[in-house]
């Protein structure tokens, strides 16, 4: 698969026949970084940094007013300070700015960063050895993982990651701009919304939603079906219907009213609190996803283990999921 599904790359490049698209299974899971990039062994040495640096997707803690009660709790029980960062709004732009110092053997001053698995950029990280690997023993709350997460293809021991959270990618609309946006045939044909749209810029998100519009199996992908799906979204280019691609950006677009709908994940739409605004299941079915925490080359294996093992404490799940779910952005 490409990197990103752009405009220019629409406009430019021809259909690829026979990509692999997967559909993953849901998350049912209960429940400092040093200077130089280590040796990518796990780490023997029991002993929490001050601080841990993680880096996530935007709306994707608990939040209380300017705080994250979840993150706070961790701070008192351990005394790790968490430098929680909202700085990845896509896999594939993200990962282009982490990728030159991992590749030169340099860490990224990152101990977790959260990467989704129908991309290629978690495979990637594994593959070229630019992740470190868990600390298992430090993590017993892996036995809250369900069957179906436990032999991911990317990683089919979690030997590198764990999941965080899993979701569906759909459609998100405003009412007091549209009528209902319940289909992609919707999305990308109506008139009405023609400019005030935005679709994903993951191949896994886009393709999957389109093939499923168009009565295809993503999971089966031929050349007849995947040139089917991205004429579609062509044209949509074409006529002007699509306004942009996105990651995570649409949301403060979709929040303040610039966009009638966009092709969405299903739990920034709760995080933004907008009673107007709301999200749905295409009606040809939506795809699933699971974000999964990584330790990058560089990272402080032993604090970021103590942490995953935090947050998959079925107490710790109900504390994120209780925080207030309004998010100004």
């Amino acid at each position: 698969m490409t990197d990103q599904l752009t405009r220019r790359q629409l406009l430019e490049r021809a259909a690829i026949g026979g990509a692999a698209i997967t559909i993953p299974g849901v998350l049912a899971a209960c429940g400092s970084s040093g200077s130089k990039a280590s040796s990518g062994t796990t780490s023997v040495e029991h002993k929490l940094a001050k601080t841990l640096n993680f880096s996530n997707w935007t709306l994707y803690m608990d939040t209380k007013g300017k705080t994250f009660p979840s993150l706070e709790a961790f701070q008192k029980k351990t005394g790790v300070h968490v430098n929680y960062v909202e700085d990845i709004n896509d896999n594939a732009s993200f990962f282009a700015k982490i990728q030159g110092p991992l590749s030169r053997g340099q860490s990224i001053d990152r101990d977790i960063v959260v990467l989704t698995d129908n991309d290629r950029y978690l495979s990637l990280m594994i593959k070229k050895g630019w992740a470190e690997k868990l600390d298992k023993s430090a993590i017993p709350n892996m036995k809250n993982l369900v069957d179906v997460q436990k032999h991911p293809n990317f990683d089919p021991n979690r030997d590198y990651s764990l999941p965080w959270q899993s979701g569906m990618t759909g459609i998100a609309y405003n009412d007091t701009l549209t009528d209902p946006v319940l289909s992609v045939d919707d999305l990308l044909e109506d008139p009405k919304l023609k400019g005030k749209i935005t679709v994903l810029n993951s191949m896994g998100d886009a393709m999957t939603l389109v093939m499923l519009s168009n009565g295809d199996d993503p999971t089966k992908v031929t050349d007849k079906t995947w040139n089917a799906a991205y004429s579609r979204i062509k044209k949509a280019v074409d006529n002007k219907q699509i306004r942009q691609f996105t990651g995570n950006d649409y949301a403060p677009i979709l929040a303040r009213g610039d966009l009638m709908a966009a092709m969405s994940w299903s739990g920034d739409i709760a995080q933004l609190g907008n009673k107007h605004i709301h999200w749905n299941v295409p009606e040809a079915g939506g795809a699933l996803w699971t974000d999964n925490m990584l330790i990058p080359k560089g990272g402080n294996v032993y604090t970021a283990s103590v942490y995953m093992n935090y947050v998959y404490d079925p107490k710790v799940q109900g504390l994120m999921e209780a925080g207030d779910p309004k998010r100004k952005i």
